[in-house]
């Protein structure tokens, strides 16, 4: 079997047992790389078992790091999976640097990419597919696109991306749950497509109806025992248990994470902190949150953790 039919299926197989885990990347005081800590961080995600590891992504901070930083980053993370579990690199920008990315990150030993959306300019889908061909032909690396922001594929263009050799897939941080479901009609059964919303235990449910049950969990970055009992009762029907996990702390999380732009990485990484993990701050343009907003969070982490 070919190396991008490999990863698909492992994916697909671990996709359907666990969450996808989008690791935070620590940083010290100072705003410099802490390697050590990423480390130790790191074990503290493999240990609740995820279905995968995507490092150096949004919630990785992808955007703010150096290609050496970058490189260490995927380095240390294949280290430490040990290849037990399938280590996905973020890359992006246009296709040039994203092509940089890809090879640092194939160099590192990751299993394959996620290729973020572009930066600043805005652009017509056949352009946006030829964006994902550059890259693909840039690397040996399984590649999955993802949609988000001013990035929104066609039906056509999907089922054109999926004739590309090496993308495997799809993951969306829309919800547009109709459109995905033209997109998922047009594309061959084996190409993978995922849930990649903010909390997007908020739409799981949803996306599970149209097909698609696998997704990615910030919340699993510091709360592993709520994303995974989450999962649990998602994956067993447990509509009540469902209910009171999102009423009681999901639901109260995104409200707070839309007090400001931003809040979708630095909450996850303050909500860390709580928890001892060695994370450090954010990276500008990012800010941490308030001490009031600290204080409301402390209070919905105390929350989720008695729910589980």
């Amino acid at each position: 079997m070919s190396r991008p039919h490999e990863t698909a299926e492992l994916l697909r197989s671990r996709m359907a047992a666990g969450v996808l885990s989008f690791p935070l990347t620590p940083f010290t005081e100072r705003g410099e790389l802490a390697p050590d800590a990423f480390r130790t961080y790191l074990r503290t995600q493999l240990a609740a078992d995820p279905a995968a590891v995507f490092v150096a992504c949004g919630t990785g901070e992808f955007f703010s790091l150096t290609l050496d930083e970058y490189a260490e980053v995927v380095r240390i993370a294949v280290e430490e999976t040990a290849h037990r579990v399938p280590v996905v690199a973020g890359v992006g920008y246009g296709w040039a640097i994203a092509a940089q990315y890809a090879a640092r990150a194939e160099e590192a030993g990751a299993d394959g990419a996620l290729l973020l959306p572009h930066y600043l300019v805005k652009a017509p889908v056949d352009g946006l597919v030829e964006q994902v061909r550059k890259v693909a032909e840039a690397t040996s690396l399984p590649l999955i696109a993802y949609q988000r922001d001013y990035v929104t594929f066609t039906a056509a263009s999907v089922a054109q991306l999926a004739k590309i050799p090496g993308v495997i897939g799809l993951k969306d941080g829309h919800g547009d749950l109709d459109q995905l479901q033209r997109l998922k009609l047009a594309a061959p059964e084996e190409f993978l497509f995922f849930n990649g919303v903010a909390t997007a235990e908020m739409q799981a449910r949803a996306y599970s109806a149209i097909g698609i049950p696998a997704y990615s969990s910030a919340v699993h970055a510091f709360a592993p025992e709520i994303s995974k009992a989450f999962f649990t009762a998602l994956h067993a029907g447990d509509q009540s248990r469902v209910d009171e996990l999102l009423r009681h702390f999901y639901q109260p999380f995104v409200e707070l994470r839309d007090h400001r732009p931003g809040y979708a990485v630095s909450l996850v990484k303050a909500a860390a902190r709580l928890r001892d993990l060695p994370v450090g701050p954010v990276r500008a343009p990012l800010t941490d949150p308030t001490p009031e907003e600290l204080t409301t969070l402390k209070g919905l982490l105390a929350t989720g953790l008695d729910l589980v």
